[in-house]
């Protein structure tokens, strides 16, 4: 459940003082050593089977079908006047699209290579290479995932909200990670960022979002 007004400011920036942050930046430096490792054991390229699963666990796994879902489910809810079940729907989804995008931008203008771009050294680019503007090119928009982003932030509003309803999003978080990495979408480092980035982002947005949501909710079933 969401937290009464009151609690929500203290809620939001309880979780990401220094200690938060500098295990953050400690968990991202150690993830870049065992991306080729990692990166080796969990790719299933030349695996049919595999790579087909891989492939729909990513695609379950874009903001655009979770949100969908998501507003369905809020609506439903709020048609039956259970609008502190809807306003925990809308918080999950609308911070697994913000995260997403946060790491949507920031991959663009970082230009990291990946995995399956062997046309040039692996590393970060940038915008600019060889003569021409990279920015929005898929093979350079590696860092930090999209979807591992997405995820993460789900994931972890969701756990902000109910213990068991958090964990089974987790599991669902770990397994669209893993696909990221099986395929050669992304490197560890790319996903460990991401989800980085998707949990802080939760713990800053339960402050902005629910004040928010507690209104908009309240408009729509008057």
């Amino acid at each position: 459940m969401l937290a009464p007004r009151h609690q929500i400011g203290t809620a939001s920036t309880a979780g990401i003082k220094s200690p938060w942050l500098w295990l953050s930046v400690v968990a991202i430096a150690l993830s870049f050593p065992l991306d080729g490792v990692v990166d080796g054991a969990l790719n299933v390229r030349g695996q049919p089977a595999w790579e087909n699963f891989a492939w729909w666990c990513s695609k379950i796994g874009e903001w655009w079908l979770i949100g969908l879902a998501g507003l369905l489910a809020a609506a439903i809810q709020i048609r039956r006047h259970r609008l502190e079940m809807a306003r925990g729907i809308l918080f999950v989804i609308a911070t697994g699209g913000i995260t997403g995008l946060a790491a949507t931008v920031l991959r663009t203008f970082i230009g990291r290579t990946r995995p399956s771009n062997t046309a040039v050294p692996q590393g970060f680019y940038g915008i600019w290479h060889d003569g021409h503007w990279i920015i929005a090119r898929p093979e350079f928009s590696s860092f930090p995932s999209g979807h591992s982003a997405t995820v993460a932030g789900l994931a972890m509003a969701a756990w902000m909200i109910d213990r068991r309803a958090g964990l089974v999003a987790w599991v669902f978080a770990l397994v669209v990670m893993w696909s990221r990495i099986a395929n050669a979408w992304h490197h560890l480092s790319d996903v460990v960022a991401a989800t980085v980035l998707g949990v802080l982002g939760a713990k800053v947005l339960y402050g902005w979002l629910t004040p928010l949501l507690c209104v908009w909710t309240e408009r729509f079933r008057r």
